[in-house]
């Protein structure tokens, strides 16, 4: 069992990108989904779907690539972890690539992008970098 549910998840997308698989499926919850919605928003997947597997349901995500095969998510990286979150405030957002990538954050308002968060003038937690 892991400790840390969406560093699993990333995990598993890095491998079936790395592997060149269509689709990944993770084990679905709130916060996953919601980060799902963001690179789906984003134009890192093609799609994502919830299965109504039993015991749990399934985030089936389906991976975008390039006609060369080449994958539109370059990479992913948890930043705030179980034994160390990180914080940060609407003015010290940090950004990924000089704005090529993307942060992904929790907050009051929800789980929202680095843009978002920026416009809505919150900060909160650093979810990971996707670029």
């Amino acid at each position: 069992m892991h400790s840390d549910p969406i560093a699993d998840m990333l995990a598993r997308i890095r491998n079936a990108v790395a592997v060149r698989h269509q689709y990944v499926l993770i084990p679905s919850s709130k916060i996953k989904v919601a980060i799902a919605r963001i690179l789906e928003q984003e134009g890192y997947i093609q799609s994502y779907e919830i299965t109504q597997d039993q015991p749990q349901p399934m985030l089936k995500i389906w991976l975008k690539y390039t006609p060369d095969r080449k994958s539109a998510l370059t990479g992913l990286g948890r930043i705030s972890k179980p034994g160390q979150r990180i914080y940060t405030k609407a003015q010290e957002i940090p950004r990924v690539l000089s704005g090529m990538g993307v942060v992904i954050l929790s907050t009051p308002h929800g789980v929202i992008t680095d843009q978002q968060a920026r416009r809505l003038r919150v900060g909160g937690e650093i979810i990971c970098y996707v670029w």
